[in-house]
């Protein structure tokens, strides 16, 4: 399964990308100043949303395209991705990363970074990579 080494190899090799801590001290990635993948330990408030059903590992956040994207991947395998009401409406997903595996995690990654990828530095990842 994967690991924060894992997302920082794979955010890192994208182009452009740089790591930070975030505004509570929590890693995350950026593209041009914009993030697209970071560190997000559940709060009070998901916690109670969440109720039993919380895990309890390391989480995962991701940009994704838009809402659909995000419905579709919770549909997908809801074992490894969710969301609380703070994400409500918000074009990101949440992941246990010690469920997911690093193939997958590795598209997450790109999705993501190509979510928040000025258009031209995203057309030319695709083209140089063949995606």
């Amino acid at each position: 399964m994967a690991s924060w080494d894992d997302v920082r190899r794979l955010a890192l090799e994208l182009p452009e990308t740089d790591e930070h801590g975030s505004y509570e001290g929590a890693l995350a990635w950026r593209v041009k100043e914009k993030g697209f993948v970071w560190e997000r330990p559940l709060r009070k408030s998901d916690l109670a949303a969440l109720g039993d059903a919380a895990p309890d590992g390391p989480i995962l956040c991701a940009r994704v395209p838009d809402e659909g994207a995000k419905q579709a991947l919770i549909a997908d395998d809801p074992s490894v991705y969710f969301t609380t009401p703070h994400f409500n409406g918000f074009p990101a997903v949440l992941v246990r990363l010690d469920r997911i595996g690093t193939a997958e995690l590795a598209e997450l990654v790109v999705e993501a970074w190509l979510a928040r990828a000025p258009k031209r530095l995203a057309k030319e990842y695709q083209a140089s990579s063949g995606t």
